[in-house]
């Protein structure tokens, strides 16, 4: 038996990776990461899952490594008269922003799902404290310290202040202090 398609789908956006990404991302940031599966991203797509693995051969594992890659990959940047201090600053709060806007994401960062896209990331960082005349094995360093700061920080921050603890806890101050540690741990 054929299907005939919609008649919606003919005013449908064509498929492609990113829209394929961007609704796994509203699924994942919705609903959390164990509702995604191929056949609700098939229906927020209004195709069928099938449909999906034209654009993705190695399915879920693939959505995964693109959605771990759309958030991490977020390069550093010197702009105007900001030195790279500023910019990394700015671009650590940036970052922050970007995986608590997307904790659903956060368990995939953690693990070794798609270290290319970390590593992107990274050697952005690298390259601003570069720069900042940070030498290269000192830039090294701090870029994935600061890199595994954002991340570790952010992750804790999701899971939240123990239970019965009762404490209240300031993230953005803590966050903030532990930033100006780090940073001023670096040369020059």
């Amino acid at each position: 038996m054929v299907r005939q398609p919609a008649i919606n789908a003919q005013n449908r956006t064509p498929l492609s990776i990113e829209r394929i990404i961007e609704a796994a991302l509203q699924i994942v940031d919705g609903q959390g990461l164990g509702r995604l599966t191929m056949r609700r991203l098939g229906d927020a797509l209004e195709v069928e899952a099938m449909a999906i693995y034209h654009h993705l051969p190695r399915g879920k594992e693939q959505l995964l490594d693109g959605l771990v890659a759309h958030v991490a990959i977020a390069p550093a940047r010197i702009s105007g008269a900001a030195g790279w201090r500023e910019a990394l600053r700015d671009w650590a709060r940036d970052y922050r922003a970007r995986l608590l806007d997307h904790a659903g994401v956060l368990p995939l960062l953690v693990t070794s799902r798609n270290p290319a896209a970390l590593a992107t990331t990274t050697a952005s960082l690298q390259e601003t404290l570069r720069l900042g005349r940070v030498p290269e094995a000192a830039a090294e360093v701090a870029a994935h310290t600061l890199l595994g700061y954002v991340i570790g920080h952010t992750a804790l921050e999701v899971r939240g202040t123990p239970a019965g603890s009762g404490e209240t806890v300031d993230w953005e101050a803590r966050f903030n202090g532990g930033l100006d540690l780090v940073l001023a741990a670096v040369a020059p």
